[in-house]
């Protein structure tokens, strides 16, 4: 084989590695999203520069009983689906009443029918159902409860913004968990 002919051949592989690692990358990311419960985002960008961001999986209600039953009163729950839902904060705020340092967070709840609670976990990078304890926790703030006005099918995670702040909302089935997050 003459050099021009291994220079066509090196040529080849190199393209066809490169469309096939291009192709990988789009079937992961479709993937994602077309899993049952999809990621979604949520962020609050205060007046004074800060931002937080939650990312999390959506799962849906599909005709089932979601509180006091999929998910069990009293019992740690990942607020969502899938991996871990992550809560950053790009400076110092108050969730709750609670300081709230910036930097990168895992949350979670325990939900009842009349109060919630909302765990800022300082351990990060775990798959969602693994709860790493107590020991872990930044702190656990108190949630206000209400109903929705009509059924949620998508859990979701918004901000309501008012103010020097936000206020941080889960909302599914027919349930809407809050607790409002102000800058320090």
């Amino acid at each position: 084989m003459n050099a021009k002919t291994k220079r066509i051949w090196v040529l080849c592989a190199i393209a066809v590695t490169g469309l096939t690692i291009l192709a990988a990358a789009n079937r992961a990311q479709e993937g994602k999203k077309s899993r049952p419960s999809p990621p979604a985002k949520a962020e609050c960008k205060m007046p004074d520069g800060k931002t937080i961001t939650i990312d999390y999986s959506s799962p849906r209600m599909k005709g089932r009983k979601i509180f006091g039953d999929l998910v069990p009163y009293g019992k740690v729950w990942r607020a969502g689906a899938n991996e871990a839902t992550t809560f950053v904060t790009t400076g110092d705020v108050s969730v709750g009443g609670k300081a709230v340092p910036a930097g990168s967070y895992t949350i979670f709840a325990v939900p009842d029918q009349d109060k919630w609670m909302l765990i800022i976990s300082k351990k990060t990078g775990e798959w969602g159902t693994a709860y790493p304890g107590e020991s872990n926790d930044l702190t656990r703030v108190d949630m206000t409860v209400s109903k929705t006005s009509g059924p949620v099918e998508n859990f979701t995670i918004d901000f309501g913004q008012s103010g020097a702040g936000c206020t941080l909302q889960m909302k599914w089935e027919n349930t809407q968990a809050s607790v409002r997050i102000s800058g320090k």
